[in-house]
This record gives C-alpha cells, structure tokens and sequence, in this order.
C-alpha cells in the first residue's frame, strides 16, 4: 500500500496544484476537502504507528466514533419524517439495519476506499470490516473539515438515496442469532452455541460452530470467526424453523 505516501506526498504542495489524493477525495465527497490532515488520518491504519505533533497516535479509530454517531444522527432524524407512524422500537430497529456493518461495509467498498489506506499490513490481511470501519472514519472527517451541514449532505447523498429503502429494509434480517434466540427465549427452548478449532490444512485458522436446541443439534457451520460461524448456524437454524420462528 506504499501509493498512498505518494498521494499524501504530492499534496504537501499547495491545494491549489492539485494531486491524485485530493482529486480523487472531491470526486467521492461531491465538493472540495478543506484539511487534508482529517482525510488522511482517515485512511491510516493504526499499523502504521504513526504519531501526530503532539506524540499522540494517528490513526482513524477516533474518527471512525465519530462517523459512527454522526451517521447514527443523521439517519435517526430522516427516519423520524419519514416514518411519522413508527413508535420508537421501530425507528430503532430500522436504524440498526440501515447502519449494520454489513451495510457499512458494503458502502465502503463501493467508493473503493480501501485503495487510500495507510498501512503496514498488507491489504489481503484485512478483515472484511475495514471497509466499513473507514467510511465512518471519513463522515468524521468530514465534519470535522466542514460541519454539520455538509455532513448530513454527504449521508444523504451517498446513503440515503442510493440505499434506503424503506419497505424494503422492514422485510431485512440483520442478525439471525438475535432472531432464533429471541425465539428461544419466547418459547422456553433451551439452546446453546458449542464453539471450537477446526483448523483446515491450508494454514487458515477456523471456528466451528454446532447449535443445539433443547439439547438437539439443529445446525452446523465453520468460518473464519467465531461470530461469523455463530451467525451462520444461527441463519441455518432459522429457515428451518421459520415459520415457528416468523410467528413471535
């Protein structure tokens, strides 16, 4: 990922001579960045290890809190007019899908954001959740550079418009664990989540996962997580007891 030194280094010149990394930041943001220095904490990686003026680390997790309660915000207000008849439950859980990292992840791969990351660790090793991860880092940013208004103009714009659908999103799973425990608890099941190694032979390390319901196993997966397999057995049970499941 060494392109990026070159971008951030061509714009140590003045804003007005241009440069790939601030050319092609306004053409993602829709208008021209005023701090570079936000943007580009945005996209480094805390593996870079890098410190700013004052010897404090420089990396986008800070900015990615930020991004994370501005969208948060900004979404849980278009909900609000939107949605006139939705009790709060409702608006809360429409706003979870909308921001779920799924979704996140998906916005931040298609404005290919991960082509700016700073880092030290290849871009392969990343984990799926980058993406996401920075484009909360680059709503932070954006505040920071222009404010409130324009941040809720780039949500708008390249959230809302393009992504939220409204009935679409009601009919959306976000989290099959939630779901079939939920269930289980209802319905007085008891379920358990059996976790364990299970290392293939191509060096990759991985989780299997069996969910036993009322001390039956109902279904199996194996992933690179723990909680990536869970979700997996999770959603395996689930259409198999989806119309007991549907009914809570």
């Amino acid at each position: 990922m060494r392109i990026i030194k070159k971008i951030f280094a061509k714009n140590s010149r003045p804003q007005t001579e241009g440069g790939i990394f601030f050319e092609t930041l306004q053409t993602i943001l829709g208008f021209a960045p005023g701090q570079l220095k936000y943007y580009k904490k945005a996209f480094t990686h805390r593996s870079s290890n890098l410190m700013d003026e004052n010897g404090r680390p420089m990396n986008y997790e800070r900015l990615e809190f930020l991004g994370d309660a501005m969208l948060g915000s900004v979404i849980a207000a278009h909900l609000y007019r939107e949605v006139p008849t939705g009790d709060e439950g409702y608006l809360t859980k429409m706003r979870s899908k909308i921001v779920s990292r799924e979704h996140l992840n998906e916005l931040g791969r298609d404005l290919n954001l991960i082509q700016f990351v700073e880092s030290k660790v290849p871009a392969q090793h990343f984990g799926e959740n980058i993406h996401g991860n920075i484009f909360e880092a680059l709503i932070g940013a954006i505040f920071l550079d222009k404010g409130y208004d324009f941040c809720e103009k780039f949500i708008h714009e390249k959230v809302i418009i393009p992504y939220v659908d409204i009935e679409k999103l009601e009919g959306k799973v976000i989290s099959y664990k939630s779901l079939v425990i939920e269930w289980c608890q209802k319905e007085k099941h008891n379920f358990h989540f059996d976790v364990f190694d299970d290392n293939g032979n191509d060096g990759q390390k991985y989780f299997g996962v069996r969910l036993s319901i009322d001390q039956k196993v109902v279904a199996k997966s194996r992933a690179t997580s723990k909680k990536k397999a869970e979700e997996i057995a999770a959603k395996r049970a689930y259409f198999a007891f989806q119309e007991k499941i549907n009914k809570i």
